[in-house]
């Protein structure tokens, strides 16, 4: 399918003015006939009263922007809700704090539409990219664990981890999402590495959070490796509806 609209998808917990900053920037910099939605998408339970608020402003200002509660459990589950729903073409998952630099959707959408087939992901750890604030310790087992799982799925992707991403919609819906936490971010480049799909990587900057708190500890990322061996050695048909 050729690129026609994209729906971003940005979970929020308790980010208030990262979440209006994100909002604003794909808002004032995106062609507005290449946007279809911004969907937030906010837990009931454990949101913020604050984050809540700035969402519900955010979609009474701009009528591009909507917002729901998830109806799967974390954050896996977040992004899970609002694949469901979405209705553009093609996806973006982003985060609402700023870690993922909104400026970029523009060029992501640029690249789509001359790779409407392809998956346009950015990466930290590309010449231009790169990382500020990040742990050094958590920065060099980053590394260490790309290559593995580069290696694991036979792939030249410089950054698997990084959930910045912008997707053929066919391909997100017709895939059987497993994981519910943090580890969803990681199959979704892996699911498809699997299936052959190619990737666009451009360079990206990540820069730490002001506000909110990581819902992620460091010992969780160890279950990705769970989740890589589980992707590679299941038959492809296995990983679709």
């Amino acid at each position: 399918m050729p690129f026609l609209k994209a729906t971003i998808i940005i979970p929020a917990m308790d980010e208030t003015y990262s979440l209006k900053e994100t909002v604003e920037i794909i808002i004032q910099e995106t062609p507005s006939e290449y946007l279809d939605k911004i969907i937030i998408v906010l837990s009931e339970k454990r949101g913020s009263i604050e984050c809540k608020n700035t969402a519900s402003l955010l979609s009474e200002t701009y009528e591009k922007v909507s917002w729901i509660f998830q109806n799967k459990p974390f954050a896996g589950g977040a992004l899970q809700s609002g694949f469901e729903i979405a209705c553009g073409s093609h996806i973006a998952m982003m985060s609402a704090d700023l870690e993922t630099d909104p400026h970029l959707i523009p060029l992501m959408i640029e690249q789509a539409i001359i790779n409407p087939e392809k998956i346009i992901t950015v990466s930290r750890w590309s010449k231009r990219g790169g990382f500020n604030g990040y742990n050094k310790v958590k920065l060099y087992c980053n590394f260490i664990f790309q290559k593995i799982i580069a290696l694991l799925f036979f792939s030249g992707l410089t950054d698997i981890t990084y959930a910045y991403r912008l997707m053929p919609a066919e391909l997100v819906k017709n895939i059987d999402w497993k994981e519910l936490k943090h580890p969803m971010f990681l199959e979704t480049a892996i699911i498809p590495l699997r299936l052959g799909v190619k990737f666009v990587e451009i360079s990206g900057k990540w820069k730490a959070r002001t506000e909110g708190i990581s819902q992620n500890s460091f010992m969780a990322n160890f279950n990705y490796f769970k989740t890589a061996f589980r992707i590679r050695f299941t038959k492809k048909n296995k990983l679709l509806k």
